[in-house]
């Protein structure tokens, strides 16, 4: 029972983490927390009973942690709404594309990488896009950091949904 999943939200009702209820309960006899959405079930000791706790409001505001994106195709495709940088297509059916070809210099790097649909992948071929005749919809960038270190939607319970956006 003391290891359920436990959502800690921000001061301001903003998710922060997910803990274990023995961790929750700590926090909550401190006086560091306060429980928003509760369990059925209950913690019992001699002396005290309390209700386990599903959901937890800290009492004081905390800076919610950065994470760096890391480069993936999933990470380009979501940055670049799955658009073809080229031709503008919309489309689940897409490749990566080095703006400047690594054979050319080009890295392997957030303001290099874009995606491509197959058909302007292979027009544009080894070269870049000047020589090949194509111009860039958007100019590639470094996406900001996210606040959060893994999907809350992969671990979420019912009572959790009308705290997570």
């Amino acid at each position: 029972m003391v290891e359920s999943q436990v959502l800690v939200l921000n001061q301001n009702y903003q998710p922060l983490n997910i803990c274990r209820a023995k961790r929750a309960v700590i926090l909550i006899l401190e006086g560091k927390a306060e429980i928003v959405e509760r369990d059925t079930r209950e913690i019992r000791s001699p002396s005290v009973s309390i209700p386990l706790p599903s959901v937890i409001r800290l009492n004081y505001m905390v800076r919610p942690p950065r994470m760096k994106r890391k480069l993936s195709r999933r990470e380009i495709f979501v940055r670049d709404r799955y658009t073809c940088q080229y031709c503008g297509r919309r489309t689940k059916d897409l490749t990566l594309d080095h703006v400047i070809p690594r054979h050319l210099g080009g890295k392997n790097d957030w303001t290099n990488i874009v995606s491509a649909c197959k058909e302007c992948n292979q027009k544009k071929a080894g070269r870049t896009p000047k020589e090949a005749g194509m111009t860039l919809i958007r100019k590639p960038t470094k996406p900001p950091p996210t606040p959060f270190f893994f999907s809350f939607d992969f671990f979420s319970k019912p009572e959790w949904q009308k705290y997570l956006f």
